[in-house]
């Protein structure tokens, strides 16, 4: 009996490979002349030229017509879904493909907004570092809702020439502000990377972490996040403009380090410095950094919305996306710098040695983040106590 069972698992696993290569083919053969899409994050050079050339390979080896749509913060594209689907818009979206994750992610799959069930049927998830977090987004099951295409990691950036001791404690950054007044300061909330930044000092500093991994009780939110305002109210006073302004992006960091007015500024990339030392854009002395305790970090996805017009030609993209020459040049940096969420093991040998070359070394443990239902009532809180300076 096991030997008839173990002749019809031989028989039919080929057939089954067989109808998942055809079914791959019939999308391909669908994608072909659409046109894809693609609402992403629009604030960096380097993103934004590594997904023109993303659009070339598209058009040259699988006939899609790549649109990106750059955005200033993803939630722009998620109101537009929310708007087209209480207006009855179920087929033919304005929106083939957008670069998601966390509280943007969350606000879609609950609403139904979405694809589900299609990224593990990629064929390119086969090269995917499954011990990644790829399978959950701010610890909101993704439910093949995601594609995941890029890692990334809270990161702070300083000049060696002035600053050769980093503060590497949400105490010793504290300590470092009073030593140099004005020289320090974070993005305002609700950019993401400053509000990543609250969440890495609350994780840090709250005598209830478990209280993080779920979404936030009205009951006990106060006391969960008595000492991150304790902490910035001492904090801020010492930062660049008194904490009375705060720069509105990264971007804006990086160009007042490059000028000499602050000492620290932040990244959500850990290899974000490199490749700005590369373009010219940031002091050649520029090194990354983090807090011993580790950094909390995430994985970055691609989703298709449930009425987008193009959905083979999305997930045709979502494929390059995955595929070892994308993910080797967007690890480059040279290009770009965004770690993979390859799994090195799993590449052919030349690739294996390539990516591994561009790994950062160094870089402290990577934290998960807080559930994602933390990011709006922090940043809420923050824009009460803070935003009105």
């Amino acid at each position: 009996m096991r030997y008839c069972l173990l002749c019809l698992s031989l028989l039919f696993s080929p057939l089954a490979t067989f109808a998942q290569d055809h079914s791959w083919q019939q999308i391909k053969n669908d994608a072909r002349g659409q046109t894809v899409w693609f609402n992403a994050w629009g604030g960096d050079n380097a993103v934004n030229q590594y997904l023109d050339w993303v659009s070339g390979e598209m058009k040259t080896h699988y006939a899609i017509n790549l649109k990106i749509v750059r955005l200033a913060d993803a939630a722009d594209a998620v109101k537009r879904i929310q708007t087209e689907a209480a207006s009855g818009r179920k087929t033919g979206g304005s929106v083939d493909l957008l670069w998601v994750n966390g509280e943007n992610f969350r606000t879609l799959k609950e609403a139904n907004l979405l694809q589900t069930q299609w990224a593990q049927t990629l064929p390119n998830w086969r090269y995917v570092d499954t011990l990644q977090p790829v399978s959950e987004d701010f610890s909101i099951p993704t439910e093949g809702a995601e594609s995941p295409w890029g890692g990334a990691q809270l990161t702070f950036i300083a000049n060696r020439d002035v600053t050769e001791q980093p503060p590497q404690t949400p105490q010793a950054l504290l300590a470092f502000a009073k030593a140099h007044p004005g020289t320090v300061t974070y993005p305002r909330p609700p950019d993401f990377t400053g509000t990543a930044f609250l969440e890495q000092l609350l994780m840090a500093l709250t005598t209830q972490p478990q209280a993080l991994k779920m979404a936030p009780d009205t009951a006990t939110f106060a006391d969960v996040t008595a000492p991150l305002w304790q902490y910035l109210d001492t904090l801020h006073p010492f930062l660049w403009r008194e904490g009375k302004d705060f720069p509105p992006t990264p971007a804006r960091m990086d160009t007042l380090l490059n000028n000499g007015v602050l000492r620290l500024s932040l990244t959500f990339n850990p290899a974000h410095a490199q490749q700005k030392v590369v373009s010219g854009e940031l002091p050649k002395n520029s090194y990354s950094f983090g807090f011993t305790q580790g950094m909390i970090g995430n994985v970055h996805f691609v989703t298709i919305p449930a009425n987008a017009s193009a959905s083979a030609g999305a997930k045709v993209v979502a494929n390059f996306l995955l595929s070892p020459e994308a993910q080797l040049r967007k690890a480059d940096p040279a290009y770009w710098g965004d770690p993979s969420v390859l799994d090195p093991q799993k590449l052919p040998a030349a690739q294996r040695e390539a990516l591994q070359a561009r790994i950062p070394k160094g870089l402290p443990t990577v934290l998960p983040e807080p559930h994602a239902a933390w990011v709006n009532v922090l940043e809420q809180e923050w824009l009460r106590r803070y935003g009105t300076h």
